[in-house]
Protein backbone atom coordinates (compact mmCIF):
# COMPACT_ATOMS: atom_id res chain seq x y z
CA UNK A 1 0.00 0.00 0.00
CA UNK A 2 1.28 3.45 -0.90
CA UNK A 3 1.10 6.82 0.78
CA UNK A 4 0.19 8.48 -2.51
CA UNK A 5 -0.57 12.10 -1.65
CA UNK A 6 -3.52 13.88 -3.24
CA UNK A 7 -4.27 17.51 -2.47
CA UNK A 8 -7.84 17.46 -1.14
CA UNK A 9 -10.50 19.61 -2.79
CA UNK A 10 -14.11 20.45 -1.85
CA UNK A 11 -15.33 17.23 -3.49
CA UNK A 12 -13.43 15.27 -0.80
CA UNK A 13 -15.16 16.95 2.16
CA UNK A 14 -17.46 14.08 3.17
CA UNK A 15 -14.68 11.48 2.94
CA UNK A 16 -12.50 13.72 5.08
CA UNK A 17 -15.21 14.34 7.66
CA UNK A 18 -15.50 10.56 8.13
CA UNK A 19 -11.72 10.20 8.55
CA UNK A 20 -11.44 13.20 10.88
CA UNK A 21 -14.34 11.85 12.96
CA UNK A 22 -12.48 8.55 13.35
CA UNK A 23 -9.27 10.35 14.37
CA UNK A 24 -11.09 12.59 16.83
CA UNK A 25 -12.82 9.59 18.41
CA UNK A 26 -9.40 7.94 18.96
CA UNK A 27 -7.84 11.15 20.27
CA UNK A 28 -10.76 12.10 22.53
CA UNK A 29 -11.45 15.33 20.62
CA UNK A 30 -15.09 16.30 20.91
CA UNK A 31 -16.42 18.28 17.94
CA UNK A 32 -19.62 18.24 15.98
CA UNK A 33 -19.54 17.28 12.30
CA UNK A 34 -20.61 20.87 11.59
CA UNK A 35 -17.50 22.16 13.40
CA UNK A 36 -15.32 19.65 11.53
CA UNK A 37 -16.74 20.80 8.20
CA UNK A 38 -16.16 24.44 9.19
CA UNK A 39 -12.52 23.65 9.98
CA UNK A 40 -11.92 21.65 6.82
CA UNK A 41 -13.87 23.53 4.14
CA UNK A 42 -11.64 26.63 3.90
CA UNK A 43 -8.55 24.40 3.57
CA UNK A 44 -10.21 22.50 0.74
CA UNK A 45 -11.28 25.76 -0.91
CA UNK A 46 -7.65 26.88 -1.19
CA UNK A 47 -7.06 29.39 1.59
CA UNK A 48 -3.34 30.19 1.89
CA UNK A 49 -3.15 29.15 5.55
CA UNK A 50 -2.99 25.42 5.00
CA UNK A 51 -4.05 22.36 3.06
CA UNK A 52 -5.16 18.77 3.44
CA UNK A 53 -3.66 15.78 1.67
CA UNK A 54 -5.46 12.49 1.28
CA UNK A 55 -3.30 9.41 1.74
CA UNK A 56 -3.87 6.48 -0.58
CA UNK A 57 -6.42 6.37 -3.38
CA UNK A 58 -8.62 9.50 -3.44
CA UNK A 59 -11.78 7.44 -4.01
CA UNK A 60 -11.15 5.47 -0.82
CA UNK A 61 -8.48 7.28 1.22
CA UNK A 62 -6.76 5.41 4.02
CA UNK A 63 -5.80 8.55 5.88
CA UNK A 64 -5.10 12.25 5.72
CA UNK A 65 -2.63 14.88 6.82
CA UNK A 66 -3.49 18.51 7.59
CA UNK A 67 -0.71 21.08 7.15
CA UNK A 68 -1.01 24.69 8.29
CA UNK A 69 1.39 27.46 7.31
CA UNK A 70 3.03 30.24 9.27
CA UNK A 71 6.18 32.32 9.32
CA UNK A 72 9.29 31.91 11.44
CA UNK A 73 12.06 34.45 11.93
CA UNK A 74 14.14 31.77 13.62
CA UNK A 75 13.85 29.35 10.70
CA UNK A 76 14.15 32.09 8.11
CA UNK A 77 10.76 32.05 6.44
CA UNK A 78 7.73 29.93 5.75
CA UNK A 79 7.12 27.12 8.20
CA UNK A 80 4.37 24.57 8.66
CA UNK A 81 2.71 22.53 11.36
CA UNK A 82 1.34 19.03 10.91
CA UNK A 83 -1.99 19.74 12.55
CA UNK A 84 -3.45 16.26 12.16
CA UNK A 85 -2.21 12.97 10.75
CA UNK A 86 -4.42 9.89 10.65
CA UNK A 87 -4.11 6.44 9.12
CA UNK A 88 -7.01 3.97 9.37
CA UNK A 89 -6.22 1.39 12.09
CA UNK A 90 -6.48 -1.57 9.69
CA UNK A 91 -3.57 -0.33 7.57
CA UNK A 92 -1.27 1.08 10.24
CA UNK A 93 2.22 -0.30 10.65
CA UNK A 94 2.88 -0.59 6.91
CA UNK A 95 5.09 2.49 6.56
CA UNK A 96 2.39 4.73 5.08
CA UNK A 97 2.73 7.52 7.64
CA UNK A 98 6.53 7.39 7.41
CA UNK A 99 6.39 7.59 3.63
CA UNK A 100 4.02 10.58 3.79
CA UNK A 101 6.09 12.40 6.42
CA UNK A 102 9.22 11.98 4.33
CA UNK A 103 7.66 12.88 0.96
CA UNK A 104 5.55 15.85 2.02
CA UNK A 105 8.33 18.09 3.43
CA UNK A 106 10.42 17.46 0.32
CA UNK A 107 7.53 18.56 -1.88
CA UNK A 108 6.76 21.61 0.26
CA UNK A 109 10.42 22.69 0.39
CA UNK A 110 10.12 23.40 -3.34
CA UNK A 111 7.57 26.07 -2.43
CA UNK A 112 9.95 27.76 0.00
CA UNK A 113 9.09 25.92 3.21
CA UNK A 114 11.95 26.24 5.71
CA UNK A 115 10.74 24.05 8.60
CA UNK A 116 7.93 21.72 9.54
CA UNK A 117 6.78 21.11 13.10
CA UNK A 118 4.37 18.78 14.83
CA UNK A 119 2.95 18.13 18.24
CA UNK A 120 2.92 14.69 19.83
CA UNK A 121 1.75 13.15 23.08
CA UNK A 122 5.05 12.45 24.82
CA UNK A 123 3.64 9.17 26.18
CA UNK A 124 2.86 7.87 22.67
CA UNK A 125 6.08 5.97 22.00
CA UNK A 126 4.81 4.56 18.70
CA UNK A 127 4.17 8.07 17.33
CA UNK A 128 7.46 9.38 18.75
CA UNK A 129 9.38 6.60 16.99
CA UNK A 130 7.51 7.24 13.73
CA UNK A 131 8.32 10.96 13.83
CA UNK A 132 11.97 10.33 14.69
CA UNK A 133 12.29 7.91 11.74
CA UNK A 134 10.84 10.64 9.51
CA UNK A 135 13.56 13.07 10.65
CA UNK A 136 11.73 15.07 13.33
CA UNK A 137 13.59 15.82 16.56
CA UNK A 138 12.63 17.10 19.97
CA UNK A 139 13.88 20.63 20.53
CA UNK A 140 15.43 20.83 23.97
CA UNK A 141 13.77 23.35 26.27
CA UNK A 142 10.86 23.94 23.83
CA UNK A 143 7.25 22.78 23.80
CA UNK A 144 4.02 23.93 22.23
CA UNK A 145 1.68 25.88 24.49
CA UNK A 146 -1.90 26.78 23.59
CA UNK A 147 -4.55 29.31 24.53
CA UNK A 148 -8.04 28.77 23.18
CA UNK A 149 -9.73 31.98 22.02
Amino acid sequence: MSAALTLATPEHLEKLVALVTAFHAEAGIELTDEARRAGLAPLLDGIPHGCVYLLGPPRAPIGYIVITFGWSVEFGGLDAIVDELFIRPGVRGRGIASEALIALPRALAGGGLRAIHLEVDKTNTRALNLYKRAGFAVRDNYMFMSKRL
